[in-house]
């Protein structure tokens, strides 16, 4: 056996839950309205912080932050300048000191011809370029064999093995000034 069909097109509640009224079951747009379930009662909120009047922003405050907007930009702009631009500072002392390097670095890398002192032969040995007329002149530059395992011939004196930066290799030969 089936129950007969609701009075009016409306839904009933079962035995025990209270009757809705006309008005919340006759939503014709949107979600239909949730209801708190039965035997839950709401939570009372806390106190609230009242709210003040809003604040309207003034034109002095607008005008305060822009200037320190500008400020920051503006001094980002003059650390660049400057860095570029100024002889005794930034790029162009950071291009000093690269060629000031590339200046002390030649003197240890000599070509053939060139007269030679032989700083630590015994432990890491360095040749630095010296005047071939000075008293400072202990060898002479004969040859230079690019490889990592090119040993001087007999004609020869004094060799130093180069490696530079595991990528370059080669052997210096010198004679006797």
């Amino acid at each position: 056996m089936s129950a007969p069909p609701p009075y009016q097109n409306q839904p009933q509640q079962p035995y025990g839950y209270p009757q809705q009224q006309q008005q919340q079951q006759q939503q014709q747009y949107g979600y239909p309205q949730q209801q708190q379930p039965y035997g839950y009662p709401q939570q009372p909120q806390g106190p609230q912080r009242p709210q003040g009047p809003q604040r309207q922003s003034s034109p002095l405050r607008g005008l305060i932050t822009a200037v320190i907007v500008l400020a920051i930009f503006g001094g980002g702009a003059w650390y660049v300048w400057d860095y570029n631009t100024n002889p005794h500072g930034g790029k162009a002392k950071k291009e000093a000191a690269q060629a000031a390097r590339a200046e002390e670095n030649k003197k240890y890398d000599p070509q053939v011809g060139d007269c030679v002192k032989v700083h630590d032969p015994q432990g890491e040995p360095r040749a630095e370029i010296v005047d071939c007329g000075s008293a400072e002149a202990e060898y002479k530059t004969g040859d230079k064999l690019f490889g990592a395992g090119e040993r001087c011939g007999s004609k020869f004196d004094y060799g130093i093995h180069v490696s530079i930066r595991h990528s370059t290799s080669y052997t210096l030969c010198f004679t006797k000034v």
